[in-house]
């Protein structure tokens, strides 16, 4: 797998996200660069899956980064509020089998990118969002 490159004079993407158990998600990405704006994109895990919250993980930060790249964005920082998880992203440990195919789309989307960091930061208000909405698509 290719190495995450420096993602200088690009974007900011926060991002904060959520997944039901039957593996439907939602994740919003606070997108800053020339201007600020706010992505709300859905997404699907497989169902039931063990690590189901890393597993979301991957599938909201392949949906953001494949919505920025059909943009024609290039260069992005990342923001996440999971440490460990972007430890594991930069890490490329070993990984449970069940984790494997979304870490390498994750993988082949980001190396799409020109240049792209993953770095932890205050998600906090997007996650919030992401999980009572997800709650309430639920509760319907």
């Amino acid at each position: 797998m290719g190495k995450i490159r420096a993602a200088n004079a690009g974007v900011q993407a926060a991002i904060g996200y959520a997944c039901d158990s039957r593996g439907s998600g939602l994740a919003y990405a606070r997108v800053s660069g020339a201007k600020e704006e706010l992505l709300r994109l859905a997404f699907r895990t497989a169902e039931p899956a063990p690590h189901s919250d890393r597993a979301a993980g991957y599938a909201a930060l392949t949906a953001v980064a494949r919505a920025l790249l059909k943009r024609g964005t290039r260069r992005v920082r990342f923001v996440l509020g999971d440490a460990r998880f972007v430890a594991e992203i930069a890490a490329a440990s070993d990984l449970p089998g069940t984790l494997v195919l979304p870490y390498v789309r994750l993988r082949c989307v980001l190396n799409s990118l020109e240049a792209c960091d993953v770095q932890v930061g205050s998600t906090d208000e997007l996650a919030q969002r992401a999980r009572a909405e997800v709650a309430l698509n639920l509760a319907a």
